[in-house]
């Protein structure tokens, strides 16, 4: 991907300060909101299902994310992807912890059939929900990005949007063009809610650009940018979480233009 584009994508960011509803975990609302808040974009929590679907239509772009899903969450999630979908909204569903248990499961399959703009999971999560594999340990993938690599474009030629790997280097595709985003830190393997926030991030960049490839690659460059740099002055996993947010912060065009993009 051209450093041209990243550098632009960063920009349309601050410029356009895309407001994300994100229907998210209960544990990770707050690094969620405050990494959206430092990337330039703007969080909204609205998951009652009274409100879901009419803000939906509103905001720039929403997040899914089933991490701590249940009956009445879901009814909300149901809601805003379809009025997400009516809308034409953007919106990324993170399928956490599927292929384990029944019902995040069944209903992640359900969401994937409202053709979301992104899915963005770790490897065993996209395998699960593609239909090539069992699930990973909970929250925590028992399989590599190369390891997921087909079923990544086999789903994203079934939601006709694009599909993100997370892992040591991350993959993102959309059934046709393959990006690799190396970079970032283990740190955040051991920072919670860092995978949950960058799927509001992706959701931020895809509303800013326009574009679900552009914009969900430049956020995984951001990310994977502000943990390197964090990474250099944190002691462990209680200091990067503050640098981390900071960084994310001051990563510019510049910056991001010089991310491992390959």
């Amino acid at each position: 991907m051209p450093a041209v584009d990243l550098r632009a994508a960063r920009a349309a960011v601050r410029a356009r300060t895309p407001l994300v509803h994100c229907l998210t975990n209960t544990v990770v609302q707050t690094i969620t909101a405050n990494a959206l808040l430092a990337a330039g974009a703007a969080p909204a929590m609205v998951d009652a299902p009274e409100e879901a679907g009419d803000f939906a239509a509103v905001a720039s772009a929403v997040l899914v994310n089933m991490g701590t899903v249940h009956a009445r969450t879901a009814e909300a999630m149901r809601l805003a992807a379809r009025s997400a979908g009516a809308a034409g909204t953007p919106w990324v569903l993170d399928p956490v912890a599927v292929g384990g248990l029944v019902y995040r499961t069944e209903l992640a399959a359900e969401l994937v059939g409202l053709r979301p703009t992104v899915v963005r999971g770790n490897a065993s999560e996209v395998m699960a929900l593609a239909g090539a594999g069992g699930g990973g340990r909970g929250v925590d993938s028992t399989d590599s990005t190369d390891d997921a690599a087909k079923a990544a474009t086999a789903l994203a030629a079934c939601t006709g949007g694009v599909v993100a790997v997370s892992g040591e280097v991350d993959l993102v595709t959309d059934g046709h063009r393959t990006v690799r985003v190396g970079g970032g830190s283990a740190l955040l393997t051991r920072t919670t809610g860092a995978g949950c926030a960058l799927g509001a991030l992706v959701a931020a960049y895809v509303a800013a650009t326009g574009d679900a490839l552009t914009g969900t690659v430049a956020a995984h460059a951001h990310v994977a940018v502000a943990a390197e740099r964090a990474a250099q002055v944190a002691h462990g996993p209680g200091t990067f979480a503050p640098a981390w947010l900071d960084a994310l912060d001051a990563v510019d065009g510049e910056a991001m233009a010089a991310a491992d993009v390959r």
